[in-house]
């Protein structure tokens, strides 16, 4: 399948597209791209390139947006070998520490890192934002001493690197890890300054960049700890049912494995939560008569936790970016959050046949598994058919619309915030300053550059009011 590259907007002031810059410095004999590119497929450069028996016209694909053609060469067969990559993967050279440089779902190799969004995406594993930091094992950091926050002093060859210590459960032991793509001095008001350059780890041998080397050794510094912005400090479900899972094959047994009915307990005794209700009358609008409610699923069996949804929500809603001092104070304002569940060595079950006391068991259950599993959830607004926040409102500035759709009206907000102490899911946000056109948050809301990304169909909101996910592609609370 192929597609036609089309441009999003069009150039801004007297500028150029990178491509056309490539063109001229080649001395390509057509500089324009848009030419350039319909020529190349005029001239059948992807049949001769791909084995395509013909190219259709310009104008069909354009119109139609992609192009379905049909291969003759066959499929290109796989010729490597599994099991000595899985060797090559479990082998570990002897000898001081290995250090390992990877690149974070958000910024990447730090070609994008003055992109404010990126910087405050949480990392999916981590949960961190606005730095880089070195990874190791807690039973590494438990041998060496060291504790979250720690500065330490990491070593590999002539190159000599300082940085907060992050306790990362499930990383192998004697490993160290640092994100590239942060450090940077020149990138950009958003970019500069943020973390350290972890590229001159880095190797080179063979005609090619090692991103993993052995050999390295950190010391303990004398240094104040570092305080590093994170969006989630509970690491585990500590035994509760917050991500329901079962296996296929007990999923095929009984579609309900692993959603079991539970029942709670209410003034009318132990209910179901259907049966469950804060108010002793059914009232509120839309339950006199059947309607039509919005609703949206999530599988979580293909959430990897990458963060996507998150920047899109944010672009498309123009929430705001705050900064790492605010998001170390958990004033992070993402309209979608997804949360990062970790296994536990210790349960019931375990707790019961070592004898365990609950206090202990719940202090347990508080730490990570050393090679733990990991879950990903998202939660954003529920629309909950008796909204608590809604009831809490003395203003009336969160409403239910009739076909189930929890809404805000930004402007009758007094910004009591109610309503966010009265959440069960913690989806609300609220705006203790103005973002837009203030200098101490300079990051996309303040010059005309910035403002040009802002959805005009969607407020942008002031300081003192309470916000949260409106749009109705959240709504997935179907009656």
């Amino acid at each position: 399948m192929f597609s036609l590259v089309q441009p999003t907007i069009q150039k801004l002031f007297d500028t150029k597209q990178s491509q056309e810059l490539f063109l001229l410095w080649s001395d390509a004999p057509v500089t324009d791209y848009h030419e350039f590119l319909m020529q190349n497929w005029r001239q059948g450069f992807l049949a001769t390139a791909t084995g395509m028996a013909s190219v259709p016209a310009w104008e069909k694909v354009l119109q139609e947006g992609v192009w379905n053609g049909e291969v003759t060469e066959s499929e290109p067969a796989f010729v490597g070998n599994v099991n000595d990559a899985a060797s090559a993967i479990g082998a570990r050279k002897s000898g001081g520490l290995d250090i390992v440089v990877y690149e974070k779902a958000g910024i990447g190799n730090g070609r994008h890192a003055n992109n404010p969004w990126l910087q405050e995406l949480p990392d999916p594993v981590s949960k961190i934002c606005w730095d880089n930091y070195f990874a190791i094992a807690p039973s590494m950091a438990k041998e060496k001493g060291l504790v979250q926050g720690n500065i330490i002093e990491v070593k590999s060859g002539n190159v000599t690197l300082k940085g907060p210590v992050l306790l990362q459960p499930g990383q192998a032991k004697d490993t160290i890890a640092v994100a590239a793509g942060y450090g940077r001095t020149n990138s950009g008001k958003a970019g500069n300054k943020v973390g350290m350059n972890a590229y001159p780890l880095l190797t080179f041998s063979e005609g090619t960049f090692n991103y993993t080397n052995s050999g390295a050794s950190l010391n303990k510094t004398v240094e104040a700890d570092y305080t590093l912005a994170t969006t989630q400090s509970h690491h585990t479900m500590m035994g509760r049912a917050i991500v329901k899972e079962t296996t296929l094959e007990e999923y095929i047994k009984d579609p309900k494995a692993g959603n079991e009915e539970e029942k709670f307990h209410s003034y009318k005794g132990k209910v179901s939560a259907k049966e469950l209700d804060l108010w002793a009358t059914k009232d509120h609008p839309g339950f006199d008569r059947p309607i039509n409610a919005w609703g949206m699923s999530i599988d979580l069996n293909s959430c990897i936790g990458c963060g996507a949804c998150v920047v899109a929500c944010t672009a498309e809603n123009n929430v705001p970016v705050v900064g790492k001092e605010e998001i170390q104070r958990s004033r992070e304002m993402h309209w979608i959050r997804i949360d990062r569940y970790y296994t536990s060595d210790m349960d019931k079950e375990k707790a019961h046949e070592q004898g365990v006391g609950k206090l202990s068991m719940y202090g347990f259950m508080e730490e990570p598994a050393e090679n733990p599993e990991i879950v990903f959830q998202p939660v954003m607004c529920q629309h909950c058919n008796h909204a608590p926040c809604e009831t809490v409102c003395p203003v009336a500035a969160t409403t239910h619309s009739e076909d189930g759709l929890n809404m805000m009206a930004y402007n009758r907000c007094v910004g009591t915030r109610y309503c966010a102490n009265n959440c069960p899911y913690k989806v609300r946000r609220f705006n203790w300053f103005k973002y837009s056109d203030n200098p101490q948050f300079d990051y996309n809301m303040n010059n005309d550059y910035g403002k040009m990304v802002l959805n005009p169909d969607v407020i942008v909101r002031s300081r003192g009011v309470m916000e949260k996910m409106l749009n109705v592609c959240s709504a997935y609370s179907i009656w």
